[in-house]
């Protein structure tokens, strides 16, 4: 066919061939530069029947493969019978087009099987937006080859065209018209997204949750909150940021976020587009970086987390580093997982499914968060039951000393420095007969309260 036809175009359950051209310094095998794409083939229900790989120092302008290489691609398509051929390549428009003509096969580069595969996870309404905003983004320079089909339409009275207007104009201009209306609706969640995310952070201690697709991090905040997350051994199992109560034994419970995975070469569009579902990563206390330990890429891995990150203005200053999947790790090949210890001396090592290192990482995140913690002692009387209310909802209360006649209390506990600075500032919770004192050693002293000064304990 030399015109194949796209329209509506969804890759589930076709054949296809994999195509990939890699730079001669890749440091991966030749045998597995196609490894991740093939997940990404049977993530989206593909099903491969062919693979084709190039070396070349740069992708050709025209076809992206060689011209030898399009023919030896022409005749495998050819005799495997492949509905589409999906490149691991970010193709051009002149490229797409041009490799579609020559192999009269449908051509799927990297971004829009990806694109394909959100599609088909988003549940909620905002990643759906979220999809089919970055969708229109990548096909709006792609019109003239995905419909070539259509005939240019003439202009007439009353028909709302001008004179000899194509069908391909009119197109455009609903799709920027559309694009328009998504950006503004995703604007607004946003707005909405930043507030919730205020008051979130405003209230509680929050943790976020990153790290490449399929690293285990649903399995991970399953295993520490307990939560019935959607858990699937696939990439891009789920989309949209899930948040969960996280009780660390003998520290506090936090919030635990768990976001969208990434991958190499997320498509810019998309990245955009999820701006705001990783707003709870941006205004986390503490970020969790989860790694596959048992993965041969995995250095590779987190550094595409760590360039993602820094595309959407995510801080990485304040990051712990959790090698997941141990078990799998040792089972398969353990110079992988010795490497990322020796490399990364800071990090923890966890196995989600089998429950180890779960108590490791809890103590190491409640060392990091202690950082931004004060031991304070607060004196008061009994009636003063917003101050005491204020203290059990806030504070992680370590025990209550009574005068012998039973009208002081003072309350030991440990506090954010956030809630302390605001606990000192506040003459209705802090009255004249209430003080606030630091237990000496403290990681930082508070400002002093107009109404009730702050003294050093003792």
């Amino acid at each position: 066919m030399s015109d194949p036809k796209r329209d509506n175009l969804r890759v589930r359950a076709r054949k296809a061939v994999l195509v990939g051209v890699y730079d001669p310094d890749d440091a991966r095998p030749v045998d597995r530069r196609l490894d991740e794409l093939k997940g990404l083939a049977k993530t989206a229900g593909v099903k491969v029947v062919g693979e084709l790989t190039q070396s070349r120092p740069n992708p050709h302008p025209g076809l992206c493969l060689g011209t030898g290489k399009v023919q030896e691609l022409t005749t495998l398509a050819k005799s495997t019978g492949c509905d589409l051929i999906v490149f691991d390549n970010n193709l051009s428009p002149a490229q797409g087009r041009n490799l579609e003509k020559e192999t009269e096969s449908i051509i799927v580069d990297r971004s829009e099987l990806i694109l394909d595969i959100f599609a088909g996870t988003a549940r909620t309404h905002e990643a759906k937006l979220q999809v089919e905003l970055a969708q229109l983004l990548y096909f709006k320079p792609r019109l003239k080859r995905l419909w070539t089909h259509l005939e240019r339409i003439e202009g007439g009275i009353g028909s709302g065209r001008g004179p000899g207007e194509k069908q391909l104009e009119t197109d455009r201009r609903l799709v920027e018209k559309r694009i328009a209306e998504l950006k503004k609706k995703l604007t607004e969640i946003e707005g909405r997204r930043e507030r919730e995310a205020d008051r979130r952070t405003e209230l509680q201690t929050t943790v976020g949750m990153v790290g490449y697709t399929n690293a285990g991090k649903s399995t991970l905040t399953r295993a520490l909150t307990g939560a019935d997350v959607y858990v699937a051994d696939k990439l891009f199992a789920t989309l949209d940021t899930r948040t969960r109560r996280w009780t660390i034994p003998d520290f506090d419970t936090v919030l635990l976020s768990d976001t969208v995975g990434f991958v190499r070469d997320l498509p810019h569009h998309l990245v955009a587009s999820f701006r705001s579902t990783l707003e709870e990563a941006r205004r986390a206390d503490l970020l969790l970086h989860v790694v596959d330990s048992s993965d041969a890429e995995a250095e590779q891995h987190i550094e595409t987390v760590y360039e993602v990150l820094e595309e959407i203005g995510v801080p990485t200053d304040n990051m712990l580093l959790v090698l997941n999947k141990a078990d799998a790790a040792r089972a398969n090949d353990r110079s992988i997982l010795d490497g990322l210890v020796h490399d990364h001396p800071e990090a923890v090592v966890v196995s989600a499914t089998e429950g180890e290192g779960l108590a490791d990482l809890e103590e190491a995140v409640a060392r990091r968060l202690a950082g931004g913690y004060v031991e304070a002692a607060v004196d008061t009387t009994p009636a003063n039951g917003r101050l005491l209310s204020f203290l059990q909802e806030h504070a992680d209360v370590h025990g209550e000393d009574w005068a012998e006649a039973g009208d002081r209390v003072t309350v030991r506990c440990r506090l954010s420095r956030r809630w302390a600075d605001k606990l000192a500032h506040d003459a209705d919770l802090l009255s004249g007969t209430s003080v606030l004192r630091l237990v000496p050693g403290g990681p930082e002293r508070v400002e002093e309260n107009a109404a009730a000064p702050l003294a050093a304990a003792g």
